[in-house]
């Protein structure tokens, strides 16, 4: 097998490059492994829960609206804290940086990670920099981990029938952002990315009510995220067409250039799975947060072991996870 780029696009086929990466005992070592493959690992210390969890940033276009990629890669990285019940504390930042780049974006990409920290209270406590020669990279390379404290822990196989599945707010938003900038599309701004921290939304739903499970539906989008969600659980997913929110702009593009928004990445998005009890209090908090003003209720939990969409018309079709993300190149 040559390693091509669908198998870093976080759908179906990355499955064969995980199998590779985590195949061996050694990786292991103390106890601590990764066979729940989540968005981060558990470190318990002296009965403290540390959530560590890391990720790579190569986005192109590096600045697009709504972010760039020094956004990207604190959001990406608190996300996934925040996805395990993790509050951020520190992070640390790892660029390769091609010769020639301006050094005036480079600034503006520090600027935008040190806002994206203030948002959620974190620190970036150390780092590396490397440079390469002219045409060795495209530009900018951000690797970027993260250390956060979980009092709980909340991994993406914990869906019971009975709960309702969740998002905070309109699905599609920056993979069909950074594709309508690829295709030079102009659309008057409408199309923004939601690169976002979700650690205050994620901290005020958690305080509402229980959570049983929940994922960022980043590479892949939501139909990569609800799918894994529901084969780790063992169960079915129902989803309503209807309360699906998906802007305008985004189905439009969408269908101008035939990509399921259902597929395409989110970075300010959170996907949980909530019991039936508390799904309206937890909707409630989450509204009350800036990135959770168009929160919805999309679904529910049942036995089975497929993830259904009720369509508009009243037909029913299988929302299948995508061979690969049709955006590369996304986060």
């Amino acid at each position: 097998m040559k390693v091509n780029l669908m198998h870093g696009a976080g759908g179906e086929v990355m499955g064969e490059l995980l199998q590779i990466l985590t195949r061996f005992e050694h990786r292991n070592a103390g106890g601590v492994g990764l066979e729940s493959l989540d968005d981060g690992a558990v470190i318990p210390i002296g009965g403290v829960n540390i959530v560590f969890t890391t990720d790579s940033h190569v986005v192109r276009p590096i600045f697009f609206p709504g972010g760039d990629i020094g956004r990207i890669a604190v959001c990406g990285t608190v996300n996934d804290l925040a996805m395990m019940g993790g509050k951020p504390i520190a992070l640390s930042c790892g660029m390769i940086i091609e010769e020639g780049f301006e050094s005036s974006d480079l600034e503006r990409i520090v600027l935008s990670m040190d806002t994206a920290l203030g948002e959620c209270g974190a620190s970036l406590v150390t780092g590396d920099t490397k440079v390469l020669e002219r045409g060795a990279l495209d530009g900018i390379a951000v690797n970027t981990a993260g250390i956060g404290i979980a009092d709980r822990i909340i991994r993406d196989n914990g869906l019971q029938p009975g709960d309702r599945i969740l998002v905070n707010g309109t699905l599609g938003d920056h993979g069909m952002t950074i594709m309508a900038e690829r295709a030079e599309l102009s659309l008057g701004g409408q199309l923004v990315s939601d690169v976002a921290p979700l650690w205050g939304i994620v901290e005020k739903a958690m305080a509402a009510g229980e959570i049983h499970a929940m994922k960022d539906p980043t590479r892949g989008g939501f139909a990569s995220a609800i799918n894994e969600m529901g084969r780790k659980s063992n169960v079915s997913v129902r989803i309503s067409e209807a309360d699906l929110p998906i802007r305008r702009s985004v189905r439009s593009v969408a269908d101008m250039l035939g990509i399921d928004p259902l597929q395409v990445a989110n970075e300010g998005k959170v996907v949980m799975g909530v019991p039936a009890r508390d799904a309206e209090a937890i909707l409630e908090a989450m509204r009350s947060h800036p990135y959770g003003r168009e929160a919805a209720i999309i679904g529910e939990v049942v036995a089975g072991s497929h993830v259904i969409m009720e369509t508009s018309v009243g037909g029913e079709r299988f929302i299948e996870p995508p061979v690969g993300d049709p955006v590369p190149r996304v986060c």
